[in-house]
């Protein structure tokens, strides 16, 4: 494989994952990491990719993936991530579901459940747990985001804030090595903040590749979660925060 077709497969990779570590793409090019590294480089000086501590990704930091893309990103490691969170959450328990497919695919796992009462923001969660007679469902107020389906602005927080609810199942777009919460929309991160506020435990459902991936408005921090459901141990900055501040962490 020459450069010219490894770049391409790098690029293939980054676009079905949106973020891959070195080692990963060590392992699919047959290469070295010193190779790899200097393709990254290459890639990144014409900004083709972004690079970030440890691997690459596609994403600037003030555009987020296309939603059809996001939805077959990582399609086996969130249906694990999924498939744990749903299996936190009791019958007849009250909870917030925010935006993002890895939500939408949590909200397909709590379809076995009984008696769930849901406050969300997400067209797709409301349409996926409205087929359960037994479920409440309530949709948010607000404006209809074109190309996700996610309901969001000032008239979306103020009805989120009228709910104390069991459980809060986020799904974020990145998490900093500080522990910041990243997203991509300021008034989506707005409808979050809220969910944060007005819920007694708050799930927070990521995989892996959003560790030091970057979008440029701040959510919150970690330490205002109480689970994080990944597939894979944290970098160390993370782990050091799930420690000081007593975060559950489960790995799917």
């Amino acid at each position: 494989m020459n450069q010219s077709q490894r770049h391409e497969k790098i690029l293939n990779l980054l676009k079905q994952k949106g973020f891959m570590s070195i080692d990963e793409l060590v392992r699919h090019c047959g290469v070295t990491p010193q190779t790899i590294r200097r393709d990254l480089n290459q890639l990144a000086e014409i900004d083709a990719v972004s690079r970030y501590h440890g691997g690459a990704g596609l994403t600037k930091s003030w555009e987020n993936t296309p939603y059809q893309e996001r939805k077959t990103q990582n399609l086996e490691v969130k249906e694990r991530i999924a498939e744990a969170v749903a299996g936190m959450i009791p019958d007849g328990a009250s909870l917030f579901i925010n935006i993002g497919t890895t939500t939408e695919l949590i909200a397909k796992k709590l379809l076995n459940h009984k008696n769930l009462h849901v406050v969300t923001n997400n067209i797709h969660v409301a349409t996926i747990l409205s087929a359960k007679e037994d479920f409440s469902v309530i949709i948010a107020a607000g404006e209809v985001r074109f190309r996700d389906g996610g309901i969001i602005g000032e008239a979306t927080c103020d009805f989120i804030s009228q709910f104390r609810m069991d459980y809060g199942i986020i799904g974020i777009s990145g998490i900093s090595a500080d522990g910041a919460l990243l997203d991509f929309d300021f008034r989506e991160v707005k409808v979050s903040q809220a969910i944060l506020e007005h819920t007694q435990s708050v799930i927070l459902a990521a995989d892996y590749s959003k560790f030091e991936r970057r979008a440029m408005v701040e959510q919150g921090h970690l330490s205002q979660v109480n689970c994080l459901v990944c597939d894979k141990i944290p970098p160390d900055p993370i782990r050091k925060i799930i420690a000081e501040n007593n975060i559950t962490f489960i790995q799917a």
